[in-house]
Formats: C-alpha cells, structure tokens, sequence
C-alpha cells in the first residue's frame, strides 16, 4: 500500500537548501516543524535539516 502522503514531512538541509529526505510525523499531535540532524549526500556531512513545505 504505501506511505501515507498526509503524514510524510520533507526534509530541507540547512546549507545547500535541498530536499534529501522525507519522514513521517504525526500532524494532529506534534504542532511545530522538525528539526533533525542528518546526512546530507549533497553536503556529505551530518547537517541539521528542518521540515519544509
């Protein structure tokens, strides 16, 4: 069946400004955008990646 489009974020590395992941969270529960540490393939470094639109 799939991911659940409503639950996937995007995730935008902080520095080169690209989307290089997606994650699911809960909407309905967790109001305020994510911000993870994670491994940028473009920058090739663990940068800190936020949520986007």
């Amino acid at each position: 069946m799939g991911k659940i489009k409503d639950n996937m974020a995007k995730m935008k590395c902080s520095e080169c400004s690209r989307i290089t992941t997606y994650t699911k969270r809960n909407k309905k529960k967790v109001k305020e955008k994510l911000s993870l540490s994670k491994f940028c393939k473009f920058c090739r470094k663990h940068t800190p990646h936020n949520e986007s639109k």
